[in-house]
């Protein structure tokens, strides 16, 4: 009874969410991390991923209550799994799908529930490739047509021509809204990706 009355309570506190069956699959929890970053952070902040959704619910705080009444990962991996599967809008219907949705719900449970986690993103996504550090790491947030990327929160980087220097220590240092990099990449992947920003948008 108990579980059934958080799992109500869930789907109002998550705004713009439903809910609706699970998979028993729990997903793998980096490749979560990864689709967390690229699909739902321009939306949703979360302190371990670093995103800073401001339009959706900021999922640290809506599970916090939850966690610290016992519920546990497994039952909150459920009712994120449901919001996914029966989205209600803002929310875009289907924005993961099967084993990606899987990957999503258990990372958020796994993170949401252990404010100590640390989650490693899969081994080579982005690795030293500029483009896919950028759509890995900041198309969420960020216009980038050489990217593909149509993130509304942060500056349209093909308007904004970034210079070489000001990429390098705003992807470092982060501001505003964005956060900083510095720590999540190497120096080598910040000048990769500054560099790639200023040879696509025509600044360099």
């Amino acid at each position: 009874m108990r579980r059934a009355a958080f799992l109500s309570l869930a789907a109002i506190a998550l705004a713009g969410c439903g809910t609706g069956g699970l998979s028993e699959e729990n997903g793998d929890i980096s490749e979560g991390k990864l689709l967390f970053t690229q699909q739902c952070g321009r939306c949703h902040m979360l302190k371990e991923a670093r995103t800073p959704g401001i339009i959706g619910p900021n999922l640290d705080e809506a599970f916090a209550g939850p966690t610290s009444e016992g519920f546990d990962e497994s039952t909150i991996r459920e009712v994120v799994r449901h919001q996914i599967d029966y989205a209600v809008p803002p929310m875009p219907q289907d924005l993961v799908k099967g084993a990606d949705a899987d990957a999503v719900a258990a990372y958020v449970a796994a993170v949401v529930t252990d404010p100590k986690a640390k989650v490693a993103l899969p081994a080579g996504a982005g690795g030293n490739d500029p483009k896919l550090l950028f759509e890995s790491n900041c198309g969420s947030c960020h216009t980038l047509a050489d990217a593909g990327t149509s993130g509304t929160i942060g500056p349209n980087l093909d308007q904004a021509k970034p210079s070489l220097q000001k990429a390098i220590m705003q992807i470092t240092n982060g501001g505003g809204a964005m956060p900083a990099f510095k720590g999540r990449l190497t120096e080598k992947q910040i000048r990769a990706l500054a560099q790639y920003l200023v040879r696509v948008t025509g600044k360099g």
